[in-house]
């Protein structure tokens, strides 16, 4: 049974993928990112591991914000690194660095962001579409923002932000 009607507010409720879990339609799960202090949001979904790497290979003749390939559990996984790829400047003091892993089509990437935050449930309704000040960058890879306590959440178009040729 894919559907559930919850009878009190007539909403649709669909599994979450791979939690078990029950959520409405008229909400999305979200887990969060961090890149330079500002917190980005990527459905569920779409996210099939958190990892730190532990060695990245270089690929010679790749875009830029390609940071190169991991090995994950048998599979290539191009790691992209989120700053460059969104224009910002790249992370000075070294540390552990944090990939969230996505699948499009046949292919894994590896986002590297700053820090991974948590996973949020928001209802469909907070998401209000981008400020026509944003960047061109980020508005060409955001599905809109969410107003938090004292943060603003950019909801990431996972899709447009692995499409290359757009940025």
């Amino acid at each position: 049974m894919n559907q559930l009607t919850q009878t009190r507010e007539s909403r649709a409720l669909t599994p979450v993928s791979g939690t078990g879990a029950l959520s409405t339609v008229d909400e999305q799960v979200f887990v969060t990112i961090y890149v330079e202090k500002q917190l980005f949001g990527i459905q569920v979904e779409r996210v099939q591991d958190i990892l730190i790497p532990e060695k990245i290979a270089r690929i010679p003749l790749a875009p830029p914000e390609v940071a190169g390939a991991i090995n994950l559990r048998g599979r290539i996984v191009t790691v992209i690194e989120v700053r460059k790829r969104l224009g910002l400047r790249t992370k000075k003091e070294k540390g552990s660095v944090m990939c969230v892993t996505i699948e499009q089509g046949n292919e894994l990437y590896s986002m590297m962001v700053d820090s991974v935050g948590n996973v949020l449930t928001l209802p469909l309704s907070r998401i209000e579409p981008n400020p026509t000040t944003m960047d061109p960058r980020w508005r060409a890879v955001s599905n809109g923002v969410v107003r938090l306590d004292g943060e603003l959440m950019v909801v990431m178009d996972v899709d447009a932000f692995l499409t290359f040729n757009t940025l």
